[in-house]
């Protein structure tokens, strides 16, 4: 998988990957909006969250921070895991 996603970081280039990222994420914000709305979208939601999914990849890719955001996303969840319990 990675592979694919570094050739398509080569053929596009990392500027357009990113301009694609932010268009995903907002794809997938407006489909979530049109879900609080009421519109039964699930399938729409998945294939945006794969989206944008497959474009944080390729960001991480980008800015070489994949064991940066790992590191900080488990700092977050352990903080989330203190708050639940109170502490």
């Amino acid at each position: 998988m990675v592979e694919i996603l570094k050739q398509a970081i080569a053929k596009y280039g990392p500027d357009m990957q990113k301009t694609i990222a932010i268009e995903e994420m907002a794809e997938l914000t407006k489909e979530l909006c049109k879900n609080k709305r009421g519109q039964d979208n699930w399938d729409h939601i998945a294939e945006e969250i794969a989206d944008v999914e497959i474009m944080l990849e390729q960001l991480k890719l980008i800015y070489n921070i994949g064991p940066l955001v790992l590191a900080v996303k488990e700092g977050k969840i352990r903080r989330l895991q203190d708050r639940l319990n109170n502490k």
